[in-house]
């Protein structure tokens, strides 16, 4: 580290510092300690004091009112926020109502799949801690079928399992069976 990025580093270190100096129930210095969910302030007297703070604070702020858009469950106008996930469409008239706008194309756009497993549960689509999609049967965990790739609801001609998954290969759909003793590709003439 050059001797300016050390300074910098310094600077930024003791600015923060100045902030949170003092630890309201105790008097002790505030520190920045470490948790696998990132970074905060705690007490330094740790463990006769147990106050900690965050570093970010996720205060939910409007960025606009939708005027011309009205909740279609309460009438209120909808609202952009920024929130702790990021940003998202919610009613003004929270916490009386706890509407948010999601995607609809996308959830009319999916048919229905019944898990090929239990016979009991639909394949339904969700997101794992890392942003990725996934399908898996409604009936977790009585049922843990899981897919990677977006079911279709079509039986394997080859080995006669209830679902096939689309991918895309050399730019063509095709759709392939889930299991791994089959494997069988058909191409979609769909497109």
């Amino acid at each position: 580290m050059s001797k300016i990025d050390h300074s910098l580093f310094n600077a930024k270190q003791h600015a923060l510092e100045k902030e949170y100096e003092v630890c309201p129930e105790c008097g002790s210095e505030l520190v920045i300690k470490h948790s696998k969910n990132g970074p905060f302030l705690g007490c330094a007297s740790y463990p006769a004091c147990n106050y900690i703070r965050p570093l970010a604070h996720h205060d939910n702020h409007d960025i606009k009112v939708l005027e011309d858009s009205p909740c279609p469950e309460c009438g209120n106008h909808l609202v952009i926020r920024n929130g702790r996930y990021g940003m998202f469409i919610g009613c003004t008239g929270y916490p009386e109502c706890h509407y948010i706008a999601h995607d609809e194309q996308e959830a009319e756009a999916e048919q229905e799949v019944d898990c090929p497993k239990c016979h009991k549960g639909q394949l339904t689509k969700r997101k794992n801690k890392f942003g990725k999609f996934f399908f898996s049967c409604d009936r977790y965990p009585h049922c843990k079928y899981s897919l990677n790739q977006q079911p279709v609801s079509q039986a394997c001609p080859k080995c006669g399992w209830g679902v096939m998954v689309q991918k895309q290969r050399s730019g063509k759909a095709v759709l392939q069976c889930p299991q791994k003793t089959c494997q069988h590709k058909i191409e979609s003439q769909s497109e």
